[in-house]
C-alpha cells in the first residue's frame, strides 16, 4: 500500500509492516495504524509514522543504545493487550523531541512506545510510579575545557 509520509514523501508500505495501535496514542486517539520506516542511514532513528496522516511522524530510537540501565516492567493488561508471548516479539522505542542543535534533543523514557512485531500491535505505554521523565538528554554534555 501507498502511504505519504511527514519526511519521505509517498512511500510503498506492506501490510505486514503496518502496526495497530488499538487505543491510538496518547494525544492522537483516532490514529491506530502506523509504521516505523527507517530514518537515519545508521538505523539509529526511526519515523512512527502514521498511515493515515502525512504529517503526523515521531521520531523514535531504541531507548537501550542511548540509556543502557533504561528499565521498566509492562503491566499485565499491556502483556495481554499486546499478545506478548516471548521477549523475542518486543520491540522498544522512545520518542525523540529533536532540539536545534540536534544534541540537545531529549527522549521520552516516561512513555516508551512498545511492539509486538510477531503480531504488529503496539502501545504507547505510560509508566507510572517511575522515575523517568518526558525529556531525558539523548546526548550527554561535552564538558567545555
Amino acid at each position: 500500500m501507498k502511504i505519504e509520509t511527514k519526511y519521505h514523501g509517498v512511500m510503498e508500505v506492506a501490510e505486514q509492516d503496518i502496526v495497530t495501535f488499538a487505543n491510538g496514542i496518547p494525544g492522537f486517539n483516532e490514529e491506530k495504524q502506523f509504521t516505523v520506516i527507517p530514518f537515519s542511514e545508521d538505523g539509529m532513528f526511526q519515523i512512527l509514522q502514521s498511515a493515515n496522516t502525512p504529517e503526523l511522524g515521531f521520531v523514535i530510537t531504541n531507548p537501550f543504545a542511548f540509556f543502557p540501565d533504561y528499565d521498566f516492567k509492562l503491566e499485565d493488561q499491556t502483556v495481554e493487550a499486546l499478545e506478548l508471548n516471548a521477549p523475542d516479539d518486543v520491540e522498544v522505542f522512545t520518542v525523540l523531541t529533536v532540539q536545534e542543535p540536534f544534541t540537545r534533543t531529549t527522549a521520552n523514557l516516561q512513555a516508551p512506545v512498545v511492539i509486538n512485531r510477531r503480531e504488529n500491535l503496539g502501545k504507547q505505554v505510560i509508566l507510572t510510579g517511575s522515575s523517568y521523565l518526558t525529556k531525558h538528554k539523548l546526548f550527554q554534555e561535552v564538558e567545555a575545557k
